[in-house]
């Protein structure tokens, strides 16, 4: 029985594993772009980080990728299909941006290519999330303790493939940046979507053991299905907040990469380094999540991770000011472990808000629900990146004049401490409000 119980985990655990490592490797193309943009095509620190988050804008579509997945089955599945899709679009993507001449490419041609990666892997992260909160609602033991306990070992395990997928993949690219051509990058990161391509056709859902849907729902009821999930205010409160929580600071990641290039003359191996760094501690925090912070109000954690990110955004105060210099620390220390790690601890929050969204998910609606959850804190992300374009503009930071960005990032550490005096949206505890309903 534990032999084949085992056994039915495998195809899961490939299909997920790979396909989030994939998507976590993602950063080793993008490392490429970033220097593509600033060195190639001498765009300015705001342009930068417009195209940076402009190439996100498919991400907020995902609810409507997630009521298709839900809704439209091909050929008798409609998971698989759509993680088969998602690669596909990106190979084609990546392997153009990889084969064109660099002669032909301009600022419009890579922005419609990245779109459409973007398209792509939007589709996939779907899907694979979809697989991860259905897995999760399985009742593989009568006790709804262990059931959740399930849904969160799945996170923590999908959590450390996208990280070991970072970190790999920022650790190569700090090291190839140098010594070969971004699109050599492109091209390697194209063969590796087409391998997902191929591994993915060779797996059938029904090897899975996913829930049996009770019917093939069309579009439209799937779509008011997910409106009725979303009036509920377990639900609809905290994915509000969540949101909120990242739309509201103001993101300064363009202006920060280009004063450590430009201003402290920063190598790229370093800013490489600093995001192994960065990917090593979520790899660590998905590990000490799944022994020991489980058990934690989501509220209270979540609270504290916001307030962590503030501390720190001051300590970038400091550094810019040439506080940490003064003392004897090299830039380049500050910027592997400092930086590096303000810059996940965004994302430290979502695994937490992961695991209760698929707590407080009905059936039916998983993959509608976590894209639509996706699809908030991408288009949050947006939103922060536009306000930091205003926000540098308006305080007259630009490529070569950084005297105002310790203003900048005061400001950015203010709008980051609000959102806690409204955390009272997020449950203190699903499993107790569940009983409470049932009762």
């Amino acid at each position: 029985m534990v032999s084949s119980d085992r056994h039915n985990e495998n195809p899961i655990r490939k299909i997920l594993g790979f396909g989030f490592f994939v998507q976590g490797f993602r950063c080793f193309p993008w490392m490429a772009v970033n220097f593509f943009l600033k060195d190639g095509l001498n765009v300015d620190p705001s342009t930068l980080q417009l195209l940076q988050n402009s190439a996100n804008l498919p991400m907020v579509a995902k609810p409507f990728y997630g009521v298709v997945s839900d809704a439209v089955y091909i050929s008798g599945q409609h998971r698989i299909p759509y993680i088969a899709i998602g690669a596909l679009l990106q190979v084609v993507s990546w392997l153009a941006i990889a084969t064109l001449s660099p002669s032909s490419m301009s600022i419009y041609t890579i922005s419609l290519f990245l779109l459409l990666s973007n398209l792509g892997a939007s589709i996939a992260e779907v899907a694979n999330d979809a697989i991860v909160a259905e897995v999760g609602k399985q009742p593989t033991s009568s006790s709804k303790s262990s059931q959740s306990s399930s849904s969160g070992e799945l996170q923590a395990y999908v959590w450390m493939a996208s990280s070991a997928g970072g970190v790999l993949g920022n650790l190569l690219g700090g090291i190839v940046i140098d010594r070969t051509s971004p699109q050599t990058m492109f091209l390697f990161f194209g063969l590796l979507l087409a391998l997902q391509f191929f591994i993915t056709l060779t797996v059938r859902e029904s090897s899975l053991n996913l829930p049996k849907s009770t019917a093939n729902t069309g579009i439209i009821k799937q779509l008011s299905e997910l409106t009725v999930v979303l009036k509920k205010p377990e639900i609809a409160y905290p994915i509000a907040w969540f949101a909120a929580s990242y739309a509201i600071i103001p993101a300064l990641t363009g202006t920060m990469f280009f004063y450590q290039i430009e201003h402290l003359k920063i190598g790229s191996s370093v800013l490489g380094l600093s995001k192994v760094f960065g990917q090593a501690a979520m790899l660590l925090w998905s590990i000490i999540y799944n022994s020991h912070l489980k058990s934690v109000p989501p509220r209270k954690l979540i609270s504290a991770i916001q307030l962590l990110m503030a501390v720190l955004m001051i300590s970038d105060v400091l550094f810019v000011k040439g506080f940490y210099r003064n003392m004897g620390v090299p830039d380049s220390l500050y910027v592997v472990i400092f930086s590096g790690f303000l810059e996940v601890l965004f994302f430290f929050k979502i695994l937490p808000f992961s695991v209760l969204i698929a707590q407080c998910c009905p059936p039916g609606c998983e993959g509608s629900l976590m894209a639509f959850v996706m699809s908030a804190i991408a288009l949050a992300f947006i939103v922060s990146g536009y306000f930091g374009v205003a926000l540098a503009s308006y305080i007259g930071v630009t490529g070569n004049n950084f005297s105002r960005f310790p203003v900048g990032l005061l400001i950015q550490a203010v709008c980051t401490v609000l959102p806690i005096y409204w955390s009272s949206c997020i449950p203190d505890d699903v499993k107790s409000k569940s009983r409470r309903k049932k009762e």
